[in-house]
């Protein structure tokens, strides 16, 4: 597998108000909560859902979801 098979994503969940337009744009990786916060089914984001997770990120109106190369989006894990 290359180095650039796939984004890695991350929600700042301070910034973050709910909104969801990243779980209509991205489905296949991010459910919402009760309250309608994000949760992420994976944070690799696989080659062929590049496109709309970008779009997603980019939607994003307080920019709560972010996109990284590779495993790097959560050093933490």
């Amino acid at each position: 597998m290359s180095e650039d098979a796939g984004l890695g994503m991350e929600v700042d969940p301070i910034m973050c108000r709910a909104h969801g337009l990243c779980a209509e744009l991205l489905p296949e990786l991010i459910l919402l909560d009760e309250w309608g916060y994000p949760q992420l089914a994976s944070q690799e984001v696989p080659t062929s859902l590049q496109a709309e997770a970008q779009a997603a990120a980019t939607a994003c109106p307080t920019l709560a979801l972010r996109l990284s190369a590779g495993k790097e989006a959560n050093p933490r894990s």
